[in-house]
């Protein structure tokens, strides 16, 4: 699961600073609920969602650019959004680069409309870009 994690993780956030080792992943893992999604056998996408913290969990689905547009999004996002609310979260967000219109229509579609905060993290050359589902 880890390095199929990692494997979609680093292929679908393209800016360097968010490259992650096995050893990145086991750790985040020990911290945030990750899945990885499957048609069968072939690898799709995966999925993180961080617990709430004062009531707000993040959930951040990714799919694999060759299987995008056949509602494996979809799925990924519905399962992460029924994992936050059962550990408790009262409000949900999602966390992705600006440079992801795909993923950023995405959200809007899914009812992330309100923006809660824009950075750039050290190194980067794109900002981050944090919503809220409203």
């Amino acid at each position: 699961m880890v390095v199929d994690w990692q494997v979609v993780h680093n292929t679908v956030v393209p800016v360097d600073s968010a490259r992650l080792s096995p050893a990145d992943v086991r750790e985040r893992a020990r911290r945030n609920v990750l899945e990885v999604a499957y048609a069968g056998d072939v690898l799709v996408g995966c999925s993180t969602v961080r617990p709430p913290r004062e009531g707000v969990a993040t959930v951040i689905s990714r799919v694999l650019p060759e299987h995008r547009g056949r509602g494996f999004g979809l799925a990924l996002h519905e399962r992460a959004l029924a994992t936050a609310r059962l550990l408790g979260a009262r409000e949900v967000e999602t966390v992705l680069t600006v440079s992801n219109t795909a993923g950023l229509r995405f959200a809007a579609r899914a009812g992330f409309t309100r923006e809660v905060d824009r950075y750039r993290l050290e190194g980067d050359t794109v900002d981050w870009v944090e919503l809220r589902l409203v």
